[in-house]
């Protein structure tokens, strides 16, 4: 009986962050672990201009370092063809540089793509703190503060939209300053979800999200953000939760990196996101952790 209890608390330690009643019970109890928001134009780390340029530039250096892949996309827009041949004619060059290879494009990995790209690199591993499970590890490089390091993937349910099925015994639910929930988590009916959705909305080659989340084969490695683990009292925050609406100004051959969609096809809105930035500089093998809620007053 003792065992089993201490199971329950370990996940119930790990759920509670996330259960809307127990929030609104402890919030008087708990103020050192909550980040207030006076406004939710005021929920901003950083610029969305600067999430906007990361997430760009990422997911540009991933879409070429998987060129080949690409063609039947790039044949559909020659307006840009040129300006990715362009890019793609430089990596080469870096790569015969290094390679001494003129004939074929090095392809690297999505975890060395983001080294390259923003001098750091992510993986899941198991946890610093003790019966946490997965948590996120900087493997690599530098991040300096002020920085996107991680996405949070998943799918996003607009207010009133069913979920209730998804939620049970879910602790990867997460809830926007709005109402607005994306479910992170990569198993059963919430993995079922997302990918009938994800096909869905795919409109012919163009992939308008990225499924690879919710297997160990990462196509964007920044995708891991579900598996970041609540701050403690021995574990500062390092990072926060940031929401951000993708702008019908992005790429459309882009769109295939990111790890969200929504629930209801036939809403006419921004996509949701929620990207990790770094309230500090972060060195090679520090966890990250975070809070898990934002509470606006």
């Amino acid at each position: 009986p003792a065992a089993m209890l201490r199971a329950l608390r370990r996940r119930w330690d790990a759920y509670k962050y996330r259960f809307v009643p127990w929030l609104a019970l402890n919030l008087r109890r708990k103020r050192r672990t909550l980040r207030y928001v006076p406004k939710s134009s005021q929920d901003k780390i950083i610029s969305d201009e600067d999430v906007f340029e990361t997430l760009l530039k990422i997911f540009k250096a991933l879409f070429i370092n998987d060129f080949s892949r690409q063609a039947h996309i790039l044949a559909l827009l020659p307006e840009i063809k040129c300006k990715y041949l362009e890019l793609l004619t430089v990596e080469q060059k870096r790569s015969e540089v290094n390679s001494c290879n003129h004939q074929s494009q090095h392809v690297f990995s999505a975890e060395e793509v983001l080294f390259n790209t923003l001098g750091f690199s992510i993986a899941r591993d198991r946890s610093s703190l003790v019966s946490a499970g997965t948590g996120v590890f900087v493997t690599r490089g530098f991040v300096p503060k002020g920085m996107v390091v991680s996405m949070y993937p998943g799918t996003v349910y607009r207010k009133h939209e069913p979920i209730f099925f998804q939620s049970l015994g879910n602790p990867f639910i997460f809830r926007c300053i709005d109402g607005v929930l994306i479910d992170g988590n990569d198993k059963g009916l919430s993995r079922s979800v997302y990918r009938s959705c994800s096909r869905r909305d795919q409109l012919g080659p163009f992939q308008m999200s990225d499924e690879s989340w919710l297997t160990a084969a990462l196509q964007n490695p920044l995708a891991v953000g579900q598996y970041v683990n609540n701050c403690s009292h021995e574990k500062a925050a390092n990072v926060c939760y940031q929401e951000f609406d993708v702008p019908g100004c992005f790429p459309v051959e882009l769109k295939q990196y990111l790890p969200n969609i929504v629930y209801s096809h036939d809403i006419e809105s921004h996509p949701r996101c929620v990207v990790l930035v770094t309230l500090r500089d972060i060195q090679q093998g520090e966890e990250l952790f975070s809070n898990y809620y934002t509470v606006v007053s």
